[in-house]
């Protein structure tokens, strides 16, 4: 019957028809609400000829600028270039954050073939000698020009992009430039990959509960879960993931268990073999030494700090040295402290890394009375986030209404309309919070789609927090830890930076990277603030508001641990600007990490926040720039100390002006921003009494 049926069917098609293929999603205008990606229709087969559209449309609008008749104007040749390639942001924008949040092994080959032309097409820009001359005649005139503050910063931005890129080198060195750039593209992409597949590959299986001694209800469930999905029933599994590394190093009384958890993450893709990472990474900062050499700076650091709001090396470095000597004292005293606490359990022995987090935890609990389990039932995720819109709605006014109407990219996430006080649109909000195969480790934020203006319409953005939280487990909703509360504060920050922004060019949306963390960071001073805390935790079964006695403890134990948290963070920025100042491809990375470490005389008991071989901020985006986030730490303690010198933590005038802050953020210059804000520039010793440092 099913061959006579098909027969039958055929009969009906004309000779030589063709079934048309489905159009291609990304191709197309998106008639979604507010125009989200279409999710539910985008398939890794469509990014290819996506992208190849988006390379040609824009190369096409380039030609046409740069090939015009027309004498140059701001008008004509520097909007009309940060108009172009629409289509490949938005194409590249929903790519780069599927290839974070959401891979696959097609998405990951689309991603090793479209690197090296993501940077291909960007030096064909960049070098093109025509459009080049006409944004520097129109830089060059600039001084006749009736521009304002943000029409002059992109000028100004978009013509050092143009000399950073590469324009001024003759022939010879833009052929190499273009070959670096496509290498770079292709190692950054493979680093990624291999941190990723290491990740995952790694589970310590447990098969006695008394080996999970000291583990909290939650992360005992959680482990379970785990061993279950492996198809382990009966046992539990500890993973590389934050969620299940960190309670174990902080709870477990097994000490070798510790020890070999701790060994498995710090010797990620730096164990020979296909993910290892060593070589790439060396060679991915030789690269940039040669490239800062071809632009006429002394090292890659000079490089991209000349951007920055540290300028140079030495700007990033005398922050970090201000802060170095005062944190390696505290964790001196607190090392002591630990010491004698292991020395009850293990006599003789000496602390060592894999002790470090959990004896940290007992001296909390018996110092100060806290414990990490109590707290949890406090913080569901649900009403954390809840707690942190409600900042956002006292702060700004805005409003959030859950949307279940628009497409997802995998169903746990939760998207979200974010209204102003008069019910204007402002943005979508998508979250994605929990950690599954397939998805980077940490936590992030990043854009669908940005904020600009286009033709006098008001392009809203389209915004992704995205984390990898504690999951539900053991018939309990997903109960955060002090650490996770203040990362979904963190995220939304940057999610609420690119809500607000009013900036007019795409391209006043690059923010200095010591700056961008300002917006997320000041955030977190609001988490546990009491006034915060009475309205949004409450335990998750009774509705009980957090008990004060419980906020005081937590704040009187605020301080304790900064030492440790201060010391891991500083090595890897030194070790960070180490490689992109003194490396090279000759460095052996275990050898080159020893003599950075020793350098700033590391303790023995802390290892740096990331080794090299997965550290990815520093192979990625973040490279000699990952002292950034203490750079901001500083404009973030000193901006949240304006609200509490009014006495007033949603003080509503200076809210508005942190309001304006971020709105124009990008377009001005970061420093001065900042004074029209704070009537001053920024001080150190906010940050320094915050941490206990001072």
């Amino acid at each position: 019957m099913r061959s006579i049926a098909l027969c039958a069917s055929l009969l009906m098609i004309p000779a030589m028809a063709k079934v048309p293929r489905p159009a291609n999603p990304l191709l197309q205008e998106w008639s979604t609400p507010f125009q989200v990606p279409p999710f539910d229709r985008i398939k890794a087969e469509h990014f290819l000829p996506a992208f190849q559209e988006g390379f040609a449309r824009q190369k096409a609008e380039v030609r046409a600028i740069a090939r015009s008749k027309t004498a140059p104007t701001f008008q004509n040749t520097v909007e009309a270039f940060d108009d172009s390639g629409e289509l490949l942001a938005r194409v590249n924008g929903v790519f780069q954050n599927l290839v974070s949040a959401e891979t696959s092994e097609a998405l990951q080959a689309v991603n090793k073939e479209i690197s090296p032309l993501l940077a291909a097409h960007a030096d064909d820009l960049f070098l093109d000698p025509a459009l080049f001359q006409r944004v520097k005649s129109v830089f060059e005139g600039r001084h006749r020009l009736s521009l304002d503050p943000e029409q002059k910063r992109l000028l100004e931005r978009m013509h050092r992009r143009f000399i950073r890129g590469g324009a001024g080198l003759d022939g010879e060195k833009q052929a190499r430039l273009r070959a670096i750039n496509g290498e770079l593209a292709t190692l950054q992409g493979k680093f990624g990959d291999n941190l990723l597949a290491a990740t995952g590959a790694f589970r310590l299986v447990v098969e006695r509960s008394s080996d999970l001694a000291g583990l909290p209800e939650a992360q005992v469930h959680a482990a379970a879960e785990a061993a279950k999905g492996a198809g382990l029933d009966g046992k539990w599994v500890i993973t590389l993931h934050a969620p299940s590394f960190l309670p174990f190093m902080e709870n477990a009384s097994n000490r070798d268990l510790r020890r070999q958890l701790l060994q498995a993450y710090t010797s990620r893709c730096d164990q020979g073999g296909p993910t290892d990472n060593k070589a790439v990474y060396a060679r991915i900062v030789a690269l940039r030494g040669e490239k800062a050499r071809l632009l006429g700076y002394p090292t890659w650091a000079h490089f991209m700090l000349a951007e920055n709001m540290a300028l140079n090396p030495e700007g990033a470095t005398g922050l970090l040295d201000q802060l170095w000597r005062p944190a390696l004292e505290v964790a001196r005293k607190d090392r002591a402290d630990l010491q004698a606490l292991l020395e009850k359990d293990f006599p003789g022995q000496r602390l060592e890394p894999w002790d470090w987090r959990y004896y940290e935890t007992q001296v909390r609990k018996a110092r100060y009375d806290v414990d990490e389990a109590a707290m949890r039932p406090y913080f569901a995720l649900d009403q954390v986030r809840a707690g942190a819109f409600e900042l956002a709605r006292r702060l700004y006014g805005l409003g959030f209404r859950e949307r279940k109407d628009l497409p997802v990219y995998h169903p746990e996430v939760r998207v979200f309309e974010v209204l102003e006080m008069n019910g204007k649109h402002l943005g979508v909000l998508y979250l994605d919070f929990f950690p599954r195969a397939g998805k980077q480790g940490g936590a992030w934020c990043n854009n669908f789609v940005d904020p600009w203006v286009k033709g006098g319409k008001d392009i809203r953005p389209v915004v992704t927090n995205v984390g990898n939280f504690s999951r539900p487990a053991g018939g309990l909703p997903a109960l955060l830890s002090a650490d996770e509360v203040n990362t979904l504060f963190h995220e939304f920050g940057h999610a609420l930076h690119s809500l607000l922004s009013s900036v007019r060019y795409r391209g006043s949306g690059q923010v200095a990277t010591d700056f961008v963390e300002l917006p997320s960071q000041v955030m977190e001073h609001w988490a546990f603030e009491p006034e915060m805390l009475k309205r949004y935790a409450r335990h998750h079964r009774t509705g009980e508001v957090i008990p004060q006695g419980l906020v005081e403890k937590l704040r009187r134990a605020e301080r304790f641990g900064q030492g440790f948290a201060t010391v891991e963070y500083l090595a890897a920025c030194y070790l960070d600007l180490d490689w992109h100042t003194r490396g090279g491809a000759e460095a052996d990375v275990t050898t080159f990490e020893k003599a950075a470490m020793a350098r700033i005389g590391m303790l023995p008991e802390i290892l740096p926040r990331y080794r090299t071989p997965y550290f990815h901020h520093s192979a990625a985006e973040y490279c000699a720039q990952y002292y950034s986030y203490i750079w901001s730490a500083v404009l973030d303690a000193d901006a949240f100390q304006a609200f509490k010198e009014k006495g007033d933590l949603f003080h509503p005038a200076t809210a508005a002006a942190f309001r304006a802050l971020l709105a124009k953020a990008g377009s001005e210059d970061p420093a001065v921003l900042y004074r029209s804000f704070r009537g001053r520039d920024p001080r150190v010793e906010p940050l320094l009494e915050k941490r206990g440092l001072k």
